[in-house]
């Protein structure tokens, strides 16, 4: 039996997001997600997300209408471009809708552009934060979580997606517009556990999909090759589920989709990495105790690590829970 540890990805997949915080002070009137309004004639440069990074202008354009089309203020516009105050861009004057090139508080690192300059990847240092690399590039956290494949890029003390020296993408690569149309099997928490390729689909455009990197793919998918096309229906497993990783290293039973169902634990397991690799949200909520409110019939051998006492059958499946 092979037992892959899986760095760097059990803090951020299959937990439950905690709540996105309210944006700080510095970030009021962030170009981050905005695509403009139609009203304007002049031409825009959008990010790989649509978003408006560059705006040039044409006869008839005030600041204060182009900052009004973007959910920007004059100041703010102003400011981007090194633009005195009260003074108007002549016509086709290329306007940045993001802030002007440099480290900003909260986004001090270096940054790669692409011949339009728009950003496509950014080196975190320390004191980064999450508000203040979405602000700098224009780029919202979701988005920023699809551009590097994961569920969500915010986690309370900034220790997984923002770490001093991790290169992080700000967008994504061009995809085939005919991916993403294969049929998807969930489990009962509603989360993706195989999905049937279409012609068009990468592993790019699963990735972004899915929020599963490559590697991932790769590992729950041994017979895929990377330097491979993905044939059209082939059926792509999104969990690890038959690839036991440190901490869940027990066996299972599925259904007749394949579905996990329920799980016999193994020393050393912990209920997150049980979790991870089967795809669960919440696993104590499948099973609960037939008496009492919160918590689960299973036994802890070690509470705060959430390490299981071995050879338990637990349920994996919200609509088939087990209750003790």
């Amino acid at each position: 039996m092979v037992v892959v540890v899986l760095t760097g990805l059990v803090a951020c997949t299959y937990q439950e997001a905690p709540p996105v915080p309210e944006p700080p002070a510095t970030a009021v009137a962030s170009p981050a997600g905005n695509t403009g309004k139609p009203d304007l004639k002049g031409p825009t440069v959008n990010d790989s997300f649509g978003n408006a990074d560059f705006y040039t202008t044409v006869d008839g354009d005030t600041l204060a209408g182009v900052a009004a089309s973007f959910g920007l203020s004059s100041a703010k516009l102003a400011q981007f471009n090194g633009i005195q105050a009260g003074a108007e861009p002549a016509a086709g004057t290329k306007l940045r809708l993001i802030p002007a090139p440099g480290p900003i508080t909260g986004a001090m690192g270096t940054v790669t552009e692409d011949a339009n300059g728009i950003p496509t990847s950014y080196r975190i240092v320390d004191e980064d934060t999450l508000d203040g690399i979405s602000y700098r590039f224009g780029v919202s956290g979701e988005q920023l979580a699809e551009a590097n494949k994961v569920p969500y890029v915010y986690e309370r003390g900034n220790t997984w997606f923002i770490r001093s020296g991790h290169l992080i993408q700000l967008q994504k690569n061009p995809v085939d517009s005919r991916s993403g149309a294969g049929s998807t099997v969930t489990n009962s928490f509603a989360q993706a556990a195989f999905y049937t390729t279409v012609d068009g689909d990468t592993f790019d455009s699963l990735g972004y999909q899915f929020r599963s990197t490559t590697e991932q793919l790769l590992m729950y998918n041994p017979s895929l090759s990377a330097g491979t096309p993905i044939p059209a229906g082939t059926k792509i497993r999104l969990i690890p589920g038959d690839l036991p990783i440190k901490g869940a290293t027990g066996s299972f039973t599925v259904d007749a989709d394949g579905i996990p169902l329920t799980y016999t634990t193994a020393a050393g397991d912990t209920e997150r990495q049980v979790a991870f690799r089967f795809g669960v949200v919440d696993l104590r909520s499948a099973n609960r105790p037939l008496t009492g409110g919160a918590g689960s019939w299973y036994d802890l051998i070690d509470l705060p690590t959430g390490t299981l006492a071995p050879r338990q059958t637990i349920s994996l499946a919200l609509d088939k829970p087990i209750n003790r």
